[in-house]
């Protein structure tokens, strides 16, 4: 997370909010957002590599979600899972400072 943090903390930061302040409806209300981060998150190569490595906690990140879009604090587990397994990633050979693309 520190890696997508990095590189999508605007991103990131304000999904957190929305989902946050929204606890029955952020499923509608932050859809957007949620499309902002992910655009950033598939763009950036390091980040490629996590999901690709952690696709399996990733997934059960996104299923936790759905199926508890009343409770999402109760997917905590879920993201710690996808972090720790984000820690672990064999990041040498990728490009970590990609040109930016253009919008």
């Amino acid at each position: 997370m520190d890696i997508t943090a990095k590189y999508c903390h605007k991103e990131m930061e304000a999904y957190g909010s929305c989902v946050a302040s929204n606890p029955s409806t952020w499923q509608q209300q932050c859809h957007e957002l949620k499309l902002k981060v992910a655009q950033c998150t598939s763009s950036h190569p390091v980040i490629q590599k996590i999901r690709q490595d952690c696709s399996k906690e990733f997934v059960e990140f996104e299923r936790c979600l759905r199926e508890n879009q009343d409770t999402p604090t109760s997917c905590s587990p879920h993201v710690a899972r996808f972090l720790g397994c984000a820690e672990t990633v064999d990041l040498s050979g990728v490009d970590t400072n990609p040109a930016p693309q253009p919008s």
